[in-house]
């Protein structure tokens, strides 16, 4: 298997953010291209959930998220992914297996690495799903393959 480019899709949280020793090593295994992905939520597709906010109060908070995002993205870059041969960061907001989905084709990545469970299994003592939500809809709709790390693997 050649594997030009890797993509890492994270939420950010503590359990995605353990997947990247796993990227470093398959970055620098391979020479290849990381493109780290961050989707944040469109939140103008869920007007009516947060008490009707304004367009103006919604795109606001929409780019605040963006802005704090890319921060940590550089930060991760810095911290964790130092041995990666290159690196290219992309931001992008909608449904989450959505934009891994097409970011996959986008970037013509040949391999995705995940965390099986990601944001939603930070506040949980003990997770039963075998996998989150996101991770089984990339699994279930990738044209690649998938390299799952368990952050709830101690």
């Amino acid at each position: 298997m050649e594997v030009r480019t890797i993509l890492w899709p994270t939420d950010l949280s503590k359990n995605s953010v353990k997947a990247a020793k796993n990227v470093e090593s398959l970055a620098e295994k391979y020479k290849a291209k990381v493109v780290l992905l961050y989707v944040g939520v469109d939140l103008m597709s869920h007007f009516g959930a947060y008490g009707e906010p304004s367009k103006e109060q919604l795109q606001h908070f929409q780019k605040f998220e963006i802005e704090h995002a890319k921060k940590k993205l550089e930060s991760v870059c810095q911290q964790e992914l130092k041995a990666c041969p290159a690196l290219e960061v992309r931001l992008v907001q909608g449904d989450a297996a959505t934009e891994i989905i097409k970011a996959i084709k986008k970037e013509k990545a040949d391999l995705v690495v995940i965390t099986t469970h990601g944001r939603g299994a930070e506040d949980m003592d003990r997770v039963s799903a075998e996998f989150g939500s996101v991770a089984k809809k990339v699994i279930a709709n990738s044209p690649v393959p998938i390299h799952l790390v368990n952050p709830l693997k101690r």
